[in-house]
């Protein structure tokens, strides 16, 4: 019997049994250097598992071009795609001496068929691949990993509905017999909401008798979400709009009510200690309290398994009322409707989950007369400094006067800009493309988006420009498709993120989508046809890995643990790590070469 470490995926899949099964049946073979194990087209007999030495994937059909596109080294396996689909469709080469453990073909197919899971892992793409090392993570005993796949079917309440024509005296009875804090009223084809606040305020503060129509005091404009989506992101949503419920809708029909205090029973995170200290602050003493926590928050959450786009939106929610709470107490109340906070950079998008610099600028209404306009802007950029939002070193602040200006300004800026067409130039318009209202009138940042695009999207040679800062930084693979380890780290930010995330953004800009954050945007145009939804959800999913990689870097960095924020160092990752890296590098080489493709930037 051979003595395998058997605890990794695919076959920590197996119960003792299988795994029992895989040791009595696995045999060995010794390969050469320049052998071939495998050839293109055949029928593979065995799965094979590199217990020592280095084996090339070839693509043969690759002619005039590099014909390896993976490498495989001790603790790899391969040949199970070939023994599932009757025959490779690529070579293998041992490229040095290769000792292999041989599992055979009649046993592994009967171990796929008894075990499915096993059977599935050799057929997922990235996407499904990153799926299993977060199911693996919450089988180790995250609480936090486990809850963040609850859907709001399993958590929503039985919707409570009166018609609209009932009085505020049929609501308290309601709400007494059916024990519950909010009902749902029904007008025609609407559908609104009621709670005990609106009911205690209409009797109390109005004085409305109790014979009032509920239509005239009910909420219609619902802040609501669909059944599939994830419970974490009700509550995201309740911390951005501060509210303490979510409709749950399908096909414009109200299924149920997810409640607050459900969504924070599911979730071990003191993120709504957090949420209600940011909303009770009466001056900047308050949130700077609340400011020190979010670290410590990110921490836990990510100490749980938490996926990092559920900790990037949650965080995105609580900076977002951190600085209008900012805004609400310095900034003169005259003024809060003539003009808009907007924030840019990762912030914009909703993907930071640690304090980053201040990216932010000031829309004003045409004609408003502010005279302390300035001095306020340097005050609020004093505050956030105080709160941890260090400057932007490229000055791109409010308090900076090139990033303040009227509607009619801003859009001459963007004329110039696009004129210029420059590194500067492209640079400016990229960061005001990822801009997101934050505070006062969000109207004033959508004229400033809908000029962009308007100027942008159909320029084919701005496009290609704008493209071209893809290519800037090289994807860290070897010649032969494995991943580099330099002593020093990869630099993540530069080798996955940026090129994915300004990709999305580009393809974003040709086609229109105003939406800023790098999902939402692979969505759109998944929902455009410039992309492929298994592609899309790949990229997606490799800006998750990066991602979680930086966020796992930049604690230890916090820590004193790291001397870099965005070196990821390869060899100190798990095997099942440094498989999913490379695939997700694989990603974005490709991606680069569509880019390079579609906008011509290989005559560059």
């Amino acid at each position: 019997m051979v003595d395998i470490d058997l605890s990794q995926p695919p076959f920590s899949l197996l119960d003792d049994a299988g795994q029992q099964r895989v040791r009595t049946h696995l045999g060995s073979a010794d390969f050469a250097q320049g052998d071939i194990i495998l050839e293109a087209g055949e029928a593979a007999e065995s799965l094979f598992v590199i217990a020592e030495g280095d084996v090339a994937e070839l693509d043969t059909s690759r002619r005039g071009e590099v014909e390896c596109i993976g490498r495989y080294t001790t603790g790899d396996l391969f040949g199970a795609i070939s023994l599932l689909h009757g025959q490779s469709r690529y070579r293998f080469r041992a490229d040095q001496p290769t000792h292999c453990h041989l599992l055979p073909r009649a046993e592994f197919l009967a171990l796929c068929d008894e075990y499915p899971a096993f059977a599935e892992s050799f057929r997922r793409s990235l996407a499904h691949k990153t799926r299993l090392l977060a199911a693996q993570r919450a089988a180790g005993g995250s609480v936090m990993a486990g809850a963040m796949l609850t859907r709001a079917r399993e958590c929503m309440r039985q919707p409570r509905k009166l018609p609209a024509e009932a009085s505020i005296h049929d609501a308290v009875a309601a709400l007494e017999v059916w024990h519950v804090d909010s009902l749902l009223v029904e007008r025609h084809d609407d559908v609104g909401m009621i709670t005990k606040t609106d009911l205690l305020n209409a009797l109390v503060l109005r004085q409305y008798p109790a014979d009032t129509p509920l239509a005239r005091i009910a909420n219609f404009t619902l802040i609501s979400m669909r059944p599939d989506q994830y419970l974490f992101e009700a509550l995201v949503t309740m911390t951005r709009h501060r509210i303490e419920r979510v409709v749950v809708m399908e096909d414009a029909a109200p299924l149920g009510v997810v409640e607050l205090t459900d969504a924070l029973s599911h979730f071990s995170s003191h993120s709504h200690v957090v949420s209600l200290q940011i909303e009770r602050a009466e001056d900047s003493r308050d949130l700077a309290e609340a400011s020190r926590q979010l670290p410590s928050l990110v921490r836990g959450l990510a100490a749980q398994g938490a996926k990092p786009r559920f900790i990037m939106a949650l965080l995105a929610a609580l900076n977002g009322r951190i600085m209008a709470r900012t805004w609400h107490f310095l900034i003169d109340p005259r003024y809060r409707t003539a003009s808009c906070l907007m924030v840019m950079g990762s912030e914009g998008r909703g993907e930071q989950v640690l304090k980053t610099d201040q990216d932010n600028g000031l829309v004003l209404e045409d004609g408003v007369s502010w005279p302390e306009c300035r001095a306020q802007m340097q005050a609020f950029s004093d505050a956030l400094l105080e709160l941890g939002y260090p400057p932007c070193p490229g000055g791109i602040m409010v308090s900076n006067p090139q990033w303040v200006g009227t509607v009619s300004q801003w859009c001459e800026r963007i004329e110039d800009w696009v004129q210029r067409g420059d590194a500067d130039a492209l640079m400016n318009l990229a960061i005001l493309l990822d801009a997101h209202a934050m505070a006062g009138n969000p109207v004033l940042l959508s004229r400033l988006r809908e000029t962009l695009l308007e100027r942008c999207s159909g320029n084919e040679i701005l496009l290609s420009h704008f493209a071209r800062p893809v290519l800037r930084f090289a994807t860290p693979l070897t010649l032969f498709g494995s991943l580099k380890k330099p002593r020093q780290g990869i630099d993540i930010k530069k080798a996955g993120i940026f090129p994915l995330v300004h990709g999305v953004r580009v393809m974003a800009l040709e086609r229109h989508i105003g939406l800023t954050s790098t999902l939402e945007r692979l969505d759109a145009l998944v929902a455009d046809g410039r992309l492929e939804a298994r592609f899309a959800d790949d990229l997606g999913e490799a800006l998750s890995l990066f991602t979680e990689l930086r966020l796992k870097q930049q604690l230890a960095h916090l820590d004193g643990l790291a001397d870099d924020s965005d070196r990821v160092v390869v060899q100190e990752l798990s095997s099942l790590e440094q498989d999913l890296l490379r695939e997700a590098l694989h990603i974005v080489k490709e991606f680069k070469q569509r880019l390079s493709h579609r906008y011509h930037l290989e005559y560059g």
